[in-house]
């Protein structure tokens, strides 16, 4: 349970009522299945105090979202280990599934932690997620020698939505500090774990 509670939808304002309907939605088509548990939308709840914060975010997360200079395979595997790093419930319940909606097999999700050692991944993703690593530590932890690697199999426009991208998985530090629990999307099947510390 969250440690505080969303704005539930009696009390919601219309344009709050609105963003929740498009995101069970988007939810549900991203998923493929509902929630076991709670509404599934909790973080955009909490957010639903601030409205103009809320909607802010969802301007930016959908900008980010809509690049296409970098396929979504590699999206989301970026997506699920900035996840898996933050240690955000929510986003590796969510991730898992979005992750196994979209092609990904038990054993590619179970293989994530360790990605460097298997051969589920290409070099390229694995370069990635070197990257993604680097990223989302604290402080960020990206040499010359890594962005240079990076330079040889991405163009600047993939390095920027690659980037912009791991920078919208690192707000999910919101989902963490208020305590946003899995929703059960992944619920019965394989959910990659937490990762704090990146090691691969």
């Amino acid at each position: 349970m969250a440690r505080i509670q969303g704005v539930p939808q009696d009390q919601a304002g219309p344009i709050v009522k609105l963003v929740y309907r498009f995101m069970r939605r988007g939810m549900k088509k991203m998923t493929g299945r509902p929630p076991a548990h709670g509404s599934g939308i909790e973080p955009v709840e909490i957010w639903a105090h601030q409205p103009k914060m809320m909607s802010g975010m969802g301007r930016f997360q959908q900008a980010v979202r809509k690049g296409k200079a970098v396929d979504e395979r590699l999206k989301y595997l970026i997506e699920l280990k900035g996840a898996q790093m933050i240690g955000c419930e929510f986003c590796l319940d969510l991730g898992s599934q979005i992750c196994r909606n979209s092609g990904f097999s038990d054993d590619e999700l179970l293989a994530l932690p360790r990605y460097r050692d298997s051969d589920r991944f290409t070099e390229r993703e694995k370069l990635a997620l070197d990257y993604t690593v680097a990223v989302m530590r604290t402080p960020v932890e990206v040499t010359d020698e890594l962005f240079a690697r990076m330079k040889e199999h991405f163009s600047d426009e993939q390095l920027v939505e690659i980037t912009a991208f791991l920078t919208m998985v690192n707000l999910d530090r919101f989902n963490a500090a208020f305590g946003i629990g899995a929703a059960g999307f992944s619920e019965g099947m394989v959910c990659v774990a937490p990762d704090r510390t990146g090691v691969h």
